[in-house]
């Protein structure tokens, strides 16, 4: 089990979302734990005032310290303490890929002007969803949550089905179709309704290529490409250029055509023998 951590002054904010669709299911079924702590339980005073103005003036209040630092006294040990905030690195596929492979995870939800600056000492690591600011961390850790449980074993029903995701595979994920066939004039490609698995496969890959280089060609420098992908850019004008600046590998050398020897007829005979 992975047990998600949130120290939040809204946990109400969260409890529907964790609670609903497949994360809710899969807590039932014990694959993961989300633990809502209410910060203002280690408020230390009657009233629960978590924040307080800040030094040096200033519009705003600040979550103190100590109230952080009780609540988090009050965890189990976790493997990584996150705080979110706009000066944490980027969150990305790849940071869910290794958070998911914890046992138990802390998030600090700020809210307001955030918090005391000490408390970056109490935690592990820095994570931020983008270069916006919302009203407060509940925003972020609802994407954090959803992107992490899912990748852990036994939470979606397809086990492969995050690997050909969108970034879990370097790439931009591949156009789908489903039923109807036909839909205002536009069709479903007819490789995708042929049955054969390797032109599909191939359909596909071209098609994540082609969408990331016209929509995110920043991917493709660490997308892992492949001799094929490198003949399949150069065939959607991507120079060799190019791809030597992404560090993709050299297409594939083209087959030279093996000529088969003449059949020596009886005609030829006679000419050589005349000769």
């Amino acid at each position: 089990m992975l047990t998600f951590s949130f120290l939040t002054l809204f946990p109400e904010l969260l409890a529907p979302f964790a609670s609903e669709a497949i994360l809710g299911k899969a807590a039932a079924r014990g694959l993961i734990h989300v633990n809502l702590v209410n910060m203002r339980d280690f408020a230390g005073n009657r009233h629960a005032k978590v924040d307080d103005t800040p030094y040096g003036g200033g519009a705003g209040m600040v979550i103190r310290v100590d109230v952080a630092e009780r609540a988090l006294s009050s965890l189990p040990p976790a493997d990584e303490v996150i705080l979110f905030t706009p000066a944490g690195e980027r969150f990305t596929q790849r940071t869910a890929e290794e958070l998911s492979t914890r046992t138990h995870l802390a998030f600090l939800c700020g809210r307001y002007e955030g918090f005391d600056a000490r408390v970056e000492g109490l935690v592990t690591r820095e994570l931020s969803i983008g270069d916006f600011v919302t009203m407060g961390g509940e925003a972020a850790a609802a994407c954090v949550l959803e992107a992490v449980a899912r990748l852990r074993p036994g939470v979606l029903g397809d086990e492969d089905s995050h690997r050909a995701d969108s970034f879990s595979s370097g790439l931009l994920d591949y156009p789908e179709y489903t039923r109807p066939p036909e839909w205002s004039g536009q069709g479903v490609p007819e490789v995708l309704k042929g049955g054969h698995h390797g032109a599909v496969a191939a359909w596909r890959r071209g098609q994540a290529l082609a969408r990331t280089l016209s929509r995110r060609p920043d991917l493709l420098p660490t997308a892992g490409l492949t001799p094929q992908d490198s003949a399949h850019l150069l065939a959607l004008g991507v120079t060799m250029e190019q791809l030597a600046e992404w560090g993709a590998p050299p297409p594939p050398a083209p087959k030279r055509v093996k000529r088969r020897p003449r059949a020596v007829t009886t005609a030829d005979s006679e000419d050589r023998s005349e000769s």
